[in-house]
């Protein structure tokens, strides 16, 4: 028994060392599974957490190159760093550089409206016009210096709310003030009351003639210092973004942008013109008609500052440099040099000494000059079409003035911007280098010039204008619209509404073809007992009258404008072909820390040059062409009515084909300088030569 119960304790230490052995089994089991399950799980994709605001500005890849997220200040939110590219700024650029150029056919509309209905002096007509270009000439340079070396992203969002403001200015005498009159469009008639008539020298007797043009110049004004910081920084902001192969594709969109915003501005501005129906008009009192009448003006420039203000606040957001700029600049810099080699290691010095001698380096750069010069008779010879072709037309194919205007926009705006953005796709396709881009503007400006030519021999029959190349079938003559069928009429030459007689003769007037009533019949205006014609056939209305004349130029039978307008079209296309290499060109001929400013000069001299020559030269060309002027009662020469056909052909022709055949001296000149400028060598043919003469000398010793 005492075995036994000495044997009970050894099997209870037994159960004990047995239980602690299978624990620590256990124990070890858990610290092998664990771990490798921990392994798998930590394997797994896990949702990544996103950053906060603070950890967004404070991620050290913004701090080095002023690289930074997609926010307003401290309001950075995580979800809107996909639009923190340039992809999504070039959507809020086009955007406005659209509102600019929409703006800019809105003001010109309206100056034209301000024209006829405030009878504008000549130096007010050209303050007006040509205030924008002035005041942009002006700070041009000063916003290349200071907005280059600042956020230029905040400058081009300023830039949006200038517009803004611009606009409303602009607009506002349509809100307030009464500029239109209630009234169809006045027909003159040959009737006795004409004798009785006012025609003593009087000015316009509008009370808010002066405020009106105030608001435009100061609207004009801003447009044109916003389209500064856009064309300027907008610019050298895509250049610093995208790769060099691919600046001619992003530049080209950015620069076709601005015609196709004039192009919708007219669009947009050409249903103001009609007026409201007679219902609306009746059932509005007198004294407030006229604010009926302008109505849509004001509506239409509320909503471009409304769009412009909402581009405003997401241009506000982007950093002053995308993610990966400072990642593409390293990669630009082992690229080979397209620049002065004088301006290599050159910076922008402190203080005004410093900006004068950077202005006098940009001067003294060959590539630079040469290119801003091209930009130069480019944009003259693209003024020159929407000037003189509408002249062209009404002399050359009989058109009326209206239409000739209407197909001139028609067919020179989409022209230009097909050429501004084919031309920089092309260059973006072929990687041209800058050299290339010299030989390819000069080809296309060559090709231009021929198409051009080809317009001088497509021509139509001149149709017979009584009182300019007929003489009122012996009764009047060249020269005067007065004849003795006529004379009693006393009419006026302010009002130019041609007609189309029986005798198939085109007259300046219903007046001077001496009609005396007027009746509509199936929307065409017809004119009846028309003293100064006599010959034709005679036809009859509905009711029995016999018709004498009809509303409109007459039909010259002409079938060559098609081909005209081919010719045309492409000339103009192959013309602005070479704009956005220009631009690429004046960009790159500049170290990057010299790009704002060089751009900044050239454009400073194209509108220096578009407000102060351009008009002096136009000018003077429309008077020599001219064959007949309105002189209104004070005896001052307004307006050419008719020019003569031949002289204008040639005066049309010749300026624009010279402007053109200096674009392509000048690249010839580019050309041959590119090697010495970049390279401070000569060409490699030239170089060969000299060493060969070198080593051909050595041997004969």
């Amino acid at each position: 028994m005492g075995q036994v119960q000495n044997k009970k304790p050894d099997a209870k230490k037994d159960d004990k060392h047995n239980q602690e052995t299978e624990g620590l089994k256990k124990i070890d089991t858990y610290l092998r599974t664990i771990p490798t399950v921990t392994k798998k799980f930590k394997g797994r994709p896990q949702k990544k957490r996103s950053p906060t605001s603070a950890e967004l500005l404070l991620d050290p890849k913004y701090s080095a190159s002023k690289e930074g997220p997609f926010g307003l200040g401290p309001l950075v939110f995580p979800c809107l760093q996909r639009f923190n590219n340039i992809d999504c700024f070039m959507i809020f650029f086009i955007a406005s550089v659209l509102i600019h150029g929409a703006l800019f056919a809105l003001a010109d509309m309206i100056l034209n409206l301000y024209h006829s209905l405030l009878t504008l002096s000549k130096r007010e007509l050209y303050f007006m016009d040509f205030s924008g270009y002035i005041v942009s000439s002006l700070v041009a340079i000063f916003v290349a210096h200071f907005g280059g070396k600042g956020n230029r992203t905040k400058w081009i969002a300023a830039a949006c709310i200038l517009m803004a403001f611009g606009s409303i200015l602009l607009g506002f005498p349509f809100s307030k003030y009464e500029i239109m009159k209630s009234g169809g469009q006045r027909v003159e008639l040959c009737v006795e009351e004409n004798k009785r008539r006012n025609i003593h020298c009087v000015t316009n007797s509008n009370p808010d003639r002066t405020k009106c043009i105030c608001f435009f110049i100061i609207g004009q004004c801003l447009n044109g210092i916003a389209g500064m910081p856009i064309y300027i920084l907008g610019k050298t902001f895509i250049l610093d973004h995208v790769p060099t192969r691919s600046a001619g594709f992003y530049l080209a969109l950015g620069h076709s942008a601005h015609l196709m915003g004039y192009f919708l501005g007219i669009f947009g501005g050409m249903k103001n013109l009609s007026p409201p129906p007679k219902e609306k008009l009746s059932a509005v009192d007198s004294a407030k008609i006229h604010l009926l009448l302008q109505f849509g003006w004001w509506k239409t420039f509320l909503f471009v500052a409304a769009i412009s203000f909402s581009v405003f606040l997401v241009l506000l957001c982007f950093p002053t440099s995308l993610p990966g700029a400072h990642k593409l600049k390293l990669a630009k810099r082992k690229e080979p040099p397209t620049f002065d080699k004088r301006l290599k290691d050159q910076k922008i010095q402190p203080r005004f000494k410093g900006f004068v001698f950077a202005i006098w380096y940009m001067l003294r750069n060959p590539l630079l000059m040469t290119q801003a010069m091209c930009k130069v008779s480019e944009s003259f010879a693209f003024h020159t079409s929407l000037e003189f072709l509408p002249y062209h037309l009404q002399t050359q194919f009989s058109i009326t003035p209206q239409i000739a205007s209407m197909l001139t926009g028609l067919f020179v705006i989409p022209g230009g911007v097909i050429g501004h953005f084919l031309g920089g796709l092309i260059v973006d396709r072929l990687e041209m280098t800058n050299k290339n881009k010299l030989k390819f503007s000069l080809v296309t400006s060559v090709v231009s010039v021929a198409l051009f030519l080809l317009i001088f021999f497509v021509e139509c029959e001149t149709t017979k204008f009584a009182g300019i190349n007929e003489d009122y079938d012996g009764l009047g003559k060249l020269g005067n619209l007065t004849a003795g069928c006529n004379y009693h009429c006393a009419c006026t030459t302010s009002l130019y509404s041609s007609v189309c007689g029986r005798d198939e003769k085109e007259y300046f007037s219903p007046c001077f073809a001496g009609c005396s009533a007027t009746k509509v019949q199936q929307n065409e205006k017809t004119y009846y007992n028309c003293s100064c014609i006599k010959e034709g056939l005679t036809t009859s209305d509905a009711d029995g009258h016999f018709i004498d004349a009809t509303d409109g130029t007459c039909n010259s039978n002409c079938l060559t404008l098609p081909l005209f307008f081919a010719f045309y079209f492409s000339a103009t296309v192959f013309s602005t072909m070479c704009s956005t290499p220009i631009i690429l060109i004046i960009l790159q001929s500049v170290p990057a820390n010299f790009s704002s400013l060089g751009q900044g000069v050239t454009v400073a001299i194209t509108k220096f040059t578009a407000s102060v020559p351009e008009p002096a030269l136009f000018g003077t060309a429309s008077s020599v062409a001219c064959k007949f002027w309105d002189i209104n009662a004070c005896g001052v020469r307004e307006k050419c009515w008719i020019y003569n056909k031949t002289t204008l052909v040639y005066v049309f022709i010749g300026i624009w084909v010279s402007f053109k055949l200096f674009t392509a001296l000048l690249n010839i000149y580019a050309i041959h300088i590119y090697d010495y400028v970049v390279k401070g060598k000569i060409s490699d043919s030239k170089t060969t030569h000299v060493k060969a003469s070198k080593a051909q000398k050595e041997r004969r010793a």
